[in-house]
């Protein structure tokens, strides 16, 4: 029997999209029989500094969007290619460490930088590396301009505007942002159900005084609402208030911290209130779960929501105000702007990335 294709997945930890789709791709090719490896180069060559960086990403995407927005658009000019730091060196050498004790027969990156450092490890080498892109529309250079055998994007639109943007439309596959493969089997909230109760998903950031505005602002707009509140990996941080909330609306408030049952919360719940990542914008369009923006990061985050929109799926509302208008608004008329925006989401149709990506890898992979 053939030796089982060997896929080194690459990531980073800036922003949970890399990582969501780098582990979704992992547990769809394992599924099909290839072995596999989730690294982070970058944690691996320079721990302390990629640390230090991702909390500082965090703490700037959260509260300070528009620093990080000059900060991103500023990439748009940089030529990875000569980035030779002291710490990307380490990085790099890292990488190439991962590809010698691993013999990968492909590479996927779902992190621009690495693609650079590919170009010059794998010199002369035939193994196919394949760029998985994470963000939607708005594609900043550093993905456009990385060598690779195939760019696998989220949706046409997406495909479209990389074209525009010199790529070859060979090159491009419009695999679906990866998910994680339980989306293709769940059965999410259907169009035609009933609306009362109302349930609401909720993923606040770590602004302290929002996580009771927004939570008020939407369970104000109907007294149908019941609410989960997400705490996630800011549950110290958040519990108290959002106990506040709990006590305040007996019966109507859930609270849960850090969990894996995303997907299962998003076909449970009728609508989605979160910020524009990639990951939460993909894993809600694969529920068939409309959603709210109510936090957006300037250029990094733009065209997922572009992307929700032109879907006819969600739409920004950053304001308390802004949320209680929006819940009030999808509940009229027997919720019939929710069952529109439901409909428009099954019609999309995307809930299988990781499957249709590990598909179309191992057959590049496999091809002479």
């Amino acid at each position: 029997m053939p030796a089982p294709p060997r896929i080194l997945i690459i990531t980073a930890a800036f922003g949970e999209g890399h990582n969501s789709a780098a582990r979704n791709l992992a547990i769809a090719l394992d599924a099909v029989g290839a072995v596999t490896q989730v690294s982070d180069p970058c944690m691996l060559g320079s721990p302390r500094l990629t640390s230090f960086v991702n909390n500082a990403y965090r703490y700037v995407t959260t509260h300070f969007p528009r620093v990080w927005e000059a900060i991103y658009r500023s990439t748009d000019r940089c030529d990875l290619s000569k980035q030779r730091s002291r710490p990307m060196r380490r990085v790099e050498s890292a990488l190439a460490d991962l590809i010698r004790e691993f013999q990968p027969t492909a590479i996927v990156s779902t992190y621009p930088l690495y693609p650079y450092f590919l170009a010059r490890i794998l010199h002369g080498l035939a193994t196919p590396v394949f760029i998985v892109v994470t963000d939607s529309i708005e594609i900043n250079a550093a993905w456009l301009r990385a060598k690779c055998q195939h760019w696998l994007v989220t949706d046409s639109a997406t495909r479209q505007a990389m074209m525009l943007k010199g790529l070859l439309g060979e090159k491009i596959v419009a695999t679906g942002f990866p998910v994680h493969p339980a989306f293709a089997e769940m059965q999410p909230v259907g169009s035609a159900a009933a609306c009362e109760p109302f349930r609401v998903l909720y993923f606040p950031t770590a602004k302290l005084p929002l996580v009771r505005r927004h939570s008020r602002a939407l369970l104000d707009a109907s007294p149908d609402v019941q609410l989960t509140i997400v705490l996630g990996r800011n549950v110290r941080l958040l519990h108290s208030r959002a106990r506040e909330i709990q006590r305040a609306y007996p019966g109507r408030v859930r609270l849960i911290g850090w969990t894996r049952r995303v997907p299962q919360l998003l076909t449970r719940h009728h609508l989605v209130v979160g910020k524009a990542g990639g990951a939460t914008v993909h894993e809600a369009i694969a529920a068939r779960c409309p959603m709210l923006i109510h936090h957006l990061v300037p250029g990094q985050e733009e065209g997922n929501l572009r992307l929700l929109e032109l879907i006819g799926g969600g739409h920004l509302a950053e304001t308390p105000a802004a949320l209680t208008r929006s819940i009030q608004a999808l509940l009229a008329n027997q919720a019939a702007h929710w069952r529109s925006m439901k409909n428009a989401l099954i019609r999309h149709d995307r809930n299988s990335g990781a499957i249709q990506a590990a598909a179309f890898i191992l057959e590049q992979s496999a091809a002479p």
